[in-house]
């Protein structure tokens, strides 16, 4: 399946084998969430090392480690769609992150919507009772 297909498409095509991708990358890992401080709007979920926490502290700007390119990502360096750190907080079992951010940019997905620009978020579509994936008004 295409990239086009697979951020665009109506087939549900999910990917169960991203964590296993993920604890083979070669960095220890735990899911960090980008959600807006102020719409409450879940934007995207990935993975933070300790350098990516580091960067993200020092830079006030949400940082991932991308475990596809293993490498330090701060979301809006070449998009420039960056995301202000608002506050960071740590579950109860300290194996997840939570960053409170406000958008810098057009959006936060690396997905542009039909006039071109970045959406919003990473979740634009929602599953159907048939089974299908449908955009979520105003996200096509």
């Amino acid at each position: 399946m295409s990239h086009k297909e697979l951020e665009e498409g109506k087939k549900l095509e999910l990917d169960f084998t991203k964590l296993s991708k993920v604890s083979t990358c070669g960095e220890d890992l735990l899911p960090a969430v980008a959600q807006d401080a102020d719409s409450g709007e879940v934007l995207i979920v990935g993975y933070a090392n300790q350098l990516a926490l580091d960067t993200t502290i020092r830079e006030r700007m949400a940082t991932f480690w991308s475990s596809s390119r293993n490498e330090l990502w701060i979301k809006g360096k070449t998009s420039g769609d960056f995301l202000e750190i608002v506050e960071i907080r740590v579950n109860c079992e300290q194996n997840s992150l939570l960053y409170l951010v406000r958008p810098k940019g057009k959006g936060s997905c690396h997905t542009k919507d039909k006039t071109g620009t970045a959406r919003s978020g990473c979740y634009y579509r929602r599953l159907t009772e048939s089974g299908e994936l449908e955009f979520i008004a105003g996200k096509a």
